[in-house]
């Protein structure tokens, strides 16, 4: 049954190789450094190559556009990495981002009625045709008329049967990833049935425009005050679950380089913009901008990063933001003890592992990148160390850390596209220091034991509920005993009184905890 289970899966990834093949991507494989039998594949594959195919850059572009949303996303990944797939790929790569083929103009205005229950007249003056589309929806212009008159928007409508599709990739994801748990012991600590499974929930969310429309108001509370960046205003009244409308915005693309040179920017400090309006919202606000390739990102005359397309976002507890902040710091730093103890406090290698070692293997790693720019840093052989350090140290994979792991990688690459030589570390410092002298200083210190006090409060605040749910289960308790078991009256309450005892003196410790804390904060 198992095996007839897979078997579908197994053909849409069959699938997804001959498409490869057929439109030449194999072209860009390198046989020299592959096994024989891979090298044996490869060969047999080129024999079904079409007649047309001649760049296998251009073929990945082709062949990723046939396969649907799902192998859209992984080339919308490798555009932002020169460095591992070569800057032509990339090239090629990037008209995934904005440019995949728009459905018809029908089909998009019939969607928006049906997910607004009303005529296309009743909401909006005219649609324009797609000006964007991407791999689960496209954008069109529209104007608008209300109170304050005809206004210009943009108009997000999801595409027609994507989640259908996009399902089906995701079950077969899941296959595989089930069969490499299985099959493939080594491969257990990275957790790739988590890793799908997270990636289907982003999945569901980036499907639900007014989950987009809700992670687009609550980014512009929290940058309001920051300079350089900001977001489109939302139109609820034109939102719902498949379309989501917004402000227009009347600048340049980020992926437009010689708009940007033409227009007298400074791309160096675009590119370090970039990288520090990400750190600043993991890190301050634990929520981010998690798909911040150069299609999503605008810049206005003024040099202000405007950002787009919110379907993808990521979020981190307050946990993950101090272990972020502790580990580019010790890497700017280059205090690989701490970095190493970071990761045993946060539990993220076993405790049976030696802290000196992990160090030493980071030590490895970080040092041959310190003090260097980013055109001198190999990005593949980096990931390739880590990966070796983590297997090492039996370190387990945070599915809560991965969104952030692959947010970081690709705003790094577009930093990297605008300024060659941008020094990511040096960059990084004044966010990360910014961070650990609010969260980790006196004020933050301060802040932090009186949200514990609270919670304390809190607690002691609910003793009393407490105590009657003790008492109820005491008495259930000694009722079924009574009726069902053999145990003497003695043994009755004894029992009773020892679970009376256990939470008096429970509740004598917390109180004892609170008096304390406010005698720590006050005195």
């Amino acid at each position: 049954m198992s095996v007839l289970s897979v078997a579908p899966n197994l053909l849409r990834l069959a699938r997804g190789g001959f498409v490869m093949a057929r439109e030449g991507a194999l072209r860009l494989a390198d046989p020299i450094d592959l096994p024989p039998h891979i090298r044996t594949l490869i060969r047999l594959g080129r024999l079904i190559e079409r007649r047309g195919a001649t760049d296998g850059a251009d073929g990945l572009a082709r062949a990723l556009q046939r396969l649907g949303p799902s192998y859209v996303k992984l080339g919308q990944f490798l555009a932002t990495r020169p460095d591992v797939v070569g800057l032509r790929t990339a090239r090629d790569l990037e008209r995934l981002q904005d440019r995949v083929d728009p459905f018809p103009q029908d089909q998009a205005e019939a969607a928006i009625e049906e997910a607004l229950a009303a005529p296309l007249t009743a909401r909006f003056v005219a649609l324009g045709p797609a000006v964007a589309a991407a791999s689960i929806a496209q954008v069109h212009r529209a104007t608008v008329r209300d109170a304050f008159g005809e206004r210009v928007v943009a108009v997000k409508v999801l595409r027609p049967g994507v989640a259908h599709r996009i399902g089906r990739d995701l079950e077969a994801f899941l296959a595989i990833a089930r069969m490499i748990e299985r099959w493939v012991p080594k491969a257990r600590r990275l957790k790739p049935v988590v890793v799908v499974e997270t990636l289907a929930r982003s999945v569901a969310i980036e499907m639900d425009l007014r989950l987009e429309a809700a992670a687009l108001s609550e980014i512009a509370e929290n940058t309001a005050a920051d300079p350089g960046f900001r977001v489109p205003e939302v139109d609820w009244e034109r939102t719902a679950r498949g379309v989501l409308t917004m402000e227009w915005i009347e600048a340049i693309k980020l992926s437009d380089r010689e708009g940007l040179i033409a227009a007298g920017l400074d791309l160096p400090a675009l590119g370090q913009l970039v990288m520090q309006t990400f750190l600043r919202h993991a890190m301050r606000d634990g929520f981010f901008h998690a798909d911040m390739h150069p299609g999503n990102l605008f810049v206005d005359a003024g040099g202000g990063l405007i950002a787009v397309d919110f379907g993808l976002t990521g979020r981190l507890g307050k946990k993950e933001r101090r272990f972020l902040a502790e580990i580019l710091h010790g890497f700017i730093t280059r205090d690989y003890k701490r970095i190493a103890e970071v990761h045993f406090e946060a539990g993220y290698v076993p405790a049976d592992q030696s802290v000196e070692e992990f160090a030493r293997a980071l030590r490895a790693i970080g040092e041959p990148i310190h003090s260097r720019t980013a055109d001198q840093i190999s990005m593949a052989k980096l990931l390739t160390l880590l990966f070796e350090v983590t297997e090492l140290f039996q370190m387990q994979t945070r599915p809560e850390l991965l969104m952030l792991q692959k947010t970081m990688v690709v705003v790094e690459g577009v930093a990297r596209s605008l300024d060659p030589k941008l020094d990511m570390w040096a960059t990084a410092a004044p966010v990360v220091r910014e961070w650990l002298e609010r969260n980790l200083g006196p004020v933050g210190i301060a802040e932090t034991a009186a949200e514990e006090l609270r919670q304390l409060l809190r607690g002691l605040g609910a003793v009393p509920e407490l105590l009657l749910r003790i008492e109820r289960t005491s008495i259930e308790f000694e009722e079924v005993v009574r009726g069902g078991l053999s145990y003497s009256e003695e043994s009755i309450q004894a029992i009773v009184g020892g679970v009376r005892r256990a939470a008096l003196w429970s509740n004598l410790a917390l109180i004892g905890i609170a008096v304390g804390l406010l005698v720590y904060v006050f005195r």
